[in-house]
């Protein structure tokens, strides 16, 4: 059993930076791999990022490539989201989620566990 807990959201404006966290309780984080997904109002969710077992592998949706980073300190049980230049378009929901045994895919896929999600508004 994993739990997944955001934090990091907030108002900012367009053009500044956010950072998410997704701290995950019980001792086998590690054999998960860790994706974060969006959901904006109207909208159905959709993939941000994901980062694999060792964090030595990641893969981005196309539209937050070079904007977005992720990263996971396993060590620490957590996972980040560094959100930089932030635009309007950006606002929505973000979720953390975690599929066993590997990365989460851009299609959803196998999710084993899910956050409550954090929001992100970026006004203009």
């Amino acid at each position: 059993q994993v739990q997944l807990v955001e934090s990091g959201g907030g108002l900012v404006q367009a053009g500044g930076s956010l950072r998410l966290s997704c701290a995950a309780s019980g001792r086998t984080f590690s054999t998960y791999g860790v994706g974060w997904f969006r959901q904006a109002p109207g909208k159905e969710r959709e993939f941000v990022a994901a980062i694999n077992l060792s964090g030595s592998q990641t893969s981005y949706a196309d539209f937050v490539k070079g904007q977005f980073t992720i990263s996971r300190d396993n060590a620490k049980n957590g996972a980040l989201l560094q959100m930089n230049s932030l635009k309007p378009e950006d606002t929505a929901v973000y979720y953390c989620a975690a599929r066993l045994g590997r990365i989460p895919t851009m299609n959803g896929g196998v999710i084993d566990y899910w956050g409550q999600g954090t929001q992100v508004t970026v006004s203009s």
